[in-house]
Order: structure tokens, then sequence, then C-alpha cells
């Protein structure tokens, strides 16, 4: 459960009350008037009125220049409360947790900050070593540093709220990455001659249909994991799709000169932003995450559909020279690309 508290002038008061009441709060607490004429009122929810509660005191109180609303963490409550049984409906279940609470954490991993590129150097590196050394254990340290995952989730909660900002941030930040990894990555395969006998290196030249289901998959537990207050599995979910291997793997083939491999390396990174995308804009979509007033909803419905339509189309492409590039590579031994 959470605890809403709010400051607000006494005005609000019977409609703070009247907000508790409409929607179900386990307890309501309400203050004596404090120096600067507010009260501090208290409620008491559980994660399934949580984002109704939230959107009813914004429009209670979004006019008022002195009211002030925030979150907070309950551990436990005492005596334990007891559950009710659910009331059976045919809508989708709704996210554990709040539109607020999600903007919130998301958002910082859309900064383009110094933290965020040094981050980036760093996993770089010791990503490119891992993939020229054949170590999986020092591959896996990487993928779980890359904040590349982030900008990308960013983007489409942006698209999901209709908001713009985020969504030019998480795109910005998201490029920046990619870019410094990229360069880097070229720099050490022009001067770190490549040990084309690591499998961790080969395997990221390979893409197929299976690689588009993972990140599909992935995007979606990523999703998933924050909707639910679970963001631990989102390690899981960096080490099964991070995008900085394949990343590193398309610098590296490029600096080396090998760009039949770097293709294949450049296909699966594609491949992979493309599907955490799309596969998160859906699940943002079903999991019922969208903007609090009817105009900001037309609005992302709008984004929504334009988006999902160019990543599918994308994907589509994607999946074609997938195909195409399989098909020449077939009747030929691979051994070539090596040469």
């Amino acid at each position: 459960m959470k605890i809403i508290d709010v400051y607000a002038d006494s005005s609000y008061l019977k409609a703070l009350q009247s907000v508790a009441e409409r929607h179900e709060a386990v307890d309501y607490w309400e203050g004596a008037e404090g120096k600067d004429g507010r009260h501090e009122i208290r409620f008491l929810v559980t994660p399934e009125k949580r984002q109704d509660t939230l959107d009813a005191l914004q429009a209670v109180l979004g006019n008022s220049d002195s009211a002030k609303w925030f979150l907070m963490s309950v551990e436990a409550t005492l005596p334990r409360a007891e559950e009710k049984e659910p009331k059976k409906e045919n809508k989708p279940d709704p996210a554990v947790t709040s539109r607020e609470e999600l903007y919130s954490s998301v958002e910082k991993s859309a900064r383009l900050d110094t933290n965020f590129l040094l981050l980036v150097f760093l996993s770089t590196v010791v990503v490119a070593i891992g993939l020229l050394e054949d170590n999986v254990a020092v591959v896996i340290g990487a993928m779980v540093i890359a904040p590349l995952l982030g900008p990308n989730i960013a983007l489409a909660l942006g698209t999901a709220l209709g908001d713009r900002i985020l969504m030019w941030e998480s795109l910005k930040t998201t490029l920046a990455g990619l870019i410094l990894a990229l360069g880097l990555s070229i720099l050490i395969g022009l001067l770190w001659p490549l040990n084309f006998e690591s499998r961790e290196l080969l395997s990221r030249t390979d893409v197929g249909l299976d690689s588009a289901a993972l990140a599909f998959a992935s995007g979606a537990a990523a999703v998933l994991s924050l909707t639910t207050g679970l963001p631990s599995v989102l390690v899981g979910v960096m080490v099964a799709v991070a995008l900085l291997p394949p990343t590193a793997t398309l610098g590296l083939m490029l600096g080396a000169g090998k760009y039949e491999l770097a293709t294949g390396a450049g296909l699966l990174l594609a491949v992979n932003i493309v599907c955490v995308n799309l596969a998160a804009k859906v699940s943002f979509l079903f999991r019922g995450i969208k903007p609090r007033t009817w105009l900001e909803k037309q609005k992302a419905r709008q984004s929504m559909a334009i988006y999902i339509i160019i990543w599918i189309l994308s994907l589509a492409v994607l999946l074609v020279a997938i195909y195409l590039r399989q098909e020449m590579l077939s009747g030929n031994d691979k051994t070539f690309l090596l040469s």
C-alpha cells in the first residue's frame, strides 16, 4: 500500500474527503491547520486504487498554487488488513505502479549527462575486452552495466503518455550513447587485433528470427517489471537483450575492415532496438498506461499509433534483410567471411 500525503487549504477538505470515499481509501486523516493555512491530509490506498486517487487529486487540486501532494511507500500495516475478494471484471489488470512513479523512475534513465556518457564509455571498454578475450563473465558484466536500455524504455513511455519532451530527451540520449559506443569500439578495432576464434564475438555477427523473438520478449518483460513494481527483474532483461555487445561488435568489425561481419552485427543491433521499442510500446498500451486528461489521451493515442506502425514497418524491412542475408550465406562456407 501507499500513503498519499496532501497539503492543501481548508477550502478543499470536503472535496478531498469525497475523493477518499469515492475511491475507497483504506484510511484517511485530517491534520490541524498549520501556520501557512494549509492542512495535512493523508490517504492510505491500495495499489489498485493508487492511480485513480492520484488522478482525482490532480483534478481537485490542479488549480491550487499552494497545494502539494507526495507519494510514500508503506513497508507494513498493523493490524493486517483483510483481503477482499476482487470483483470479476473483463478489464485487464491495471498497472500496480502509478503513472507518476513510472515517470519519475524512467525519466532518470533518459537524461544525457556526464554519468551516462561515462557509463557507456566504461561498459564499452569492458564489453570489447570480453568479446575479444571470449570471456562470457566479462560480457555479461558489461551488459548489466550498460545504460542503453533505459532511454529506449523511456522513449516508449513518452510515446504512451504523448510526452514529446521525454520522447526527444530519450531519443537524444539513445543516439548519443550509441554513437559514443560505436566510435570507441571502432577505435579499439583499429588498434587491437581481433580474435576470430572468440565465440562471444562471432555470435553477435549472426542474426535470425530467434534474435527478434528474444528482443521482443525482453522489451515486454522490462515494461512488466516496471509496471508491477519489480525493477530487479530488469537486471535479467538487460543481460538478455543488452544493446551494447552488438554495438561494440559492429564497431570492432568496422575498425578491422570486416564489413560483411559488421553487416550481421548491425542487423542484430537494429533488430534489438526495433523489437525492444515495439514490445515496450505495446506493453505500456496493454497495461493501461495513459495520460490523465482527454486531450492528452487523444494526442498520446495518435503518437502511439504512428510509432507502432513505424516500428512494425521497420521490423518487416529488417526481417526481409535477415532472410536475404541468410539465403546469400547458406550456399557458401561462412568461413570465407573471416578471410
